[in-house]
């Protein structure tokens, strides 16, 4: 007999509370969370700014306006939606492997 324990027992007796892959992943968590509630909202303001442009009319103020705040929207919402797919990615091959 060897004196390693085999993976899967050495894999188990990690602390997820003390894991530092799995505490990097909840900050990753959390900032995604965070990017993507500030990129929706910017959208949402793109979208309400628009539609008061086009009530009220366009001028070249609220037509840059709805710009910036759509591509801040999507500069923000692009990498927040593809990290938060990867963590719960991740974290649902941890569970199916038991871990």
């Amino acid at each position: 007999m060897s004196n390693t324990e085999p993976e899967s027992q050495a894999a188990a007796s990690i602390d997820p509370s003390t894991d530092p892959v799995r505490i990097k992943r909840a900050k990753i968590a959390k900032w995604t969370l965070i990017a993507n509630r500030v990129g929706y909202l910017f959208v949402a303001l793109a979208m309400a700014l628009f539609f008061m442009a086009f009530a009220f009319g366009f001028t070249s103020v609220m037509a840059t306006l709805v710009i910036i705040s759509l591509v801040i929207g999507c500069v923000l919402l692009a990498p927040s939606i593809i990290l938060g797919y990867a963590v719960k990615a991740a974290d649902r091959d941890d569970r199916e492997r038991g871990l």
